[in-house]
């Protein structure tokens, strides 16, 4: 089931998440629904808080960024083709290297994109959908498509990484978002009124 992704001003998304367990109800029918929610509005990755869950889960799957960029190499495009994975309760231990800028987006902030910096390298702890627990590092644009999801379990956008002056530049269009005053091909929920939703 395709599930309403949660816009830009709601609360949930600058919240801190908190951890599960096992017996979370219903998990792998979320976990089901966040796979379908976030191929239908063609993400990378998505996060509890934007479906409206305060949770510290969230899935990345990277098979669309190898399927639409005709500049990786054979083994890079079967990286990103093979990378699909759920991460509850993680936890990045550390992060390392030169940090670099690349444009991003996020499903709850649409037709927003900027340059993030971030750290080249992470690695994480995380317990997989089976509740098995796994330390792994990554790198480039794995690491950074978990980064940003991972910020999202801690309350963070990526808007909030923008300098103050790039922050003013999209004040408006933030705005707009939050007051439902734009259209989109999937599924959103604003956190105010609005007589213009889709």
């Amino acid at each position: 089931m395709i599930l309403p992704i949660v816009a830009y001003g709601a609360p949930v998304l600058k919240t801190k998440c908190k951890p599960i367990d096992a017996d979370y109800p219903e998990l792998d029918e979320l976990i089901e629904n966040m796979f379908e929610t976030m191929y239908g509005a063609n993400g990378l990755g998505l996060a509890a808080p934007q479906v409206g869950l305060p949770i510290r889960l969230f899935i990345v799957d990277t098979a669309p960024f190898a399927d639409n960029n005709d500049d990786l190499s054979k083994e890079e495009r079967k990286t990103f083709l093979n990378f699909k994975k759920v991460f509850i309760n993680a936890e990045i231990l550390e992060e390392t290297g030169e940090e670099w800028d690349f444009n991003e987006g996020c499903l709850s902030i649409p037709d927003i994109r900027e340059d993030v910096t971030r750290k080249p390298e992470m690695t994480i702890r995380y317990l997989d959908e089976n509740f098995k627990e796994h330390t792994e590092t990554y790198d480039g644009l794995i690491a950074r498509v978990i980064q940003h999801e991972y910020d999202h379990i801690e309350g963070v956008l990526f808007t909030d990484k923008l300098s103050s002056f790039k922050k003013r530049l999209i004040k408006g269009k933030l705005n707009k978002i939050s007051q439902g005053k734009i259209d989109t091909y999937y599924p959103m929920r604003f956190p105010t009124p609005s007589r213009k939703r889709r």
